[in-house]
């Protein structure tokens, strides 16, 4: 159980995130044409997971544009952005933003990424909601990099996410 804030006030994740050198554990999310995709559709690519309560929010939506400008310098890399917002909201977040470099992810039809990824909020106001999180896969799908963002209100730390990828 991972131990965040929410504006100073302490909450707390299901779990913990994969740790490096481990496999990412497998997921079915919805894509905003509403198929499902599991990690297995990204084989052979090196991802960036950039876990989000809600693109509603400020913080949220800079993550996603901030990674959206730093995929297309990266060759080779595809971004994930998973959240619990419905494929349609994420869709018009995307569009509305101009991000066109981001692959948007919801727990529409299944919750288990949440819960196996170790970032699910499990009390406070958020109760429910994905943590603010960051994992870097290889293309093999092993976990170099994690960063469980202490302060659901602050940014991830793009440099250091970014840093294993160059």
């Amino acid at each position: 159980m991972a131990r965040i804030t929410l504006g100073g006030n302490e909450i707390h994740t299901i779990g913990e995130l994969p740790q490096v050198g481990s496999q990412a554990p497998d997921f079915r999310l919805t894509k905003n044409d509403l198929s499902d995709v599991s990690l297995r559709d990204f084989a052979g690519k090196r991802l960036i997971v950039n876990i989000a309560p809600s693109l509603d929010t400020g913080v949220c939506a800079a993550s996603a544009r901030h990674f959206n400008q730093d995929a297309v310098q990266l060759p080779g890399v595809i971004v994930l952005t998973v959240s619990n917002d419905l494929p349609f909201a994420q869709s018009r977040f995307c569009e509305a933003a101009g991000i066109a470099n981001v692959v948007t992810l919801s727990q529409l039809r299944n919750r288990d990424f949440g819960r196996s990824w170790g970032v699910e909020i499990v009390d406070g106001p958020l109760a429910g909601l994905l943590s603010r999180a960051v994992v870097v896969l290889d293309g093999d799908g092993k976990v170099v990099y994690t960063q469980q963002v202490p302060e659901i209100k602050q940014e991830p730390d793009y440099e250091a996410a970014l840093a294993v990828l160059r």
